[in-house]
């Protein structure tokens, strides 16, 4: 028993593979030094707003809970994506230096 070709169906050629991004003239270059030091910098200050908001709610300066709640939600959540990035930073540099030459 013979087996039938489809017919139709085109084999896709190799793709050229495409030159590197160069930033245009309004794009800036960002390192990764500077972009972790600026999430770092930024995860800081949600934690001190949070204990400004926390310190208002408790000392009777407002009576706002709102506030310190979103202060809270948004310390948390920056404060986890840095964990999960610093996480993803140590396992990439355990699997280089576990990499044979």
């Amino acid at each position: 028993m013979a087996i039938n070709p489809i017919n139709g169906i085109s084999v896709p050629s190799t793709p050229t593979p495409t030159p590197a991004v160069k930033p245009t003239q309004g794009e800036q270059k960002v390192n990764f030094n500077e972009a972790l030091d600026s999430a770092i910098n930024k995860v800081n200050n949600d934690q001190q707003s949070l204990g400004v908001a926390i310190e208002d709610l408790l000392a009777g300066r407002t009576q706002d809970v709102v506030p310190a709640v979103a202060a809270m939600a948004e310390a948390d959540i920056s404060f986890k994506l840095l964990m999960g990035v610093r996480n993803k930073v140590i396992e990439a540099y355990k699997q280089t230096m576990n990499m044979q030459i």
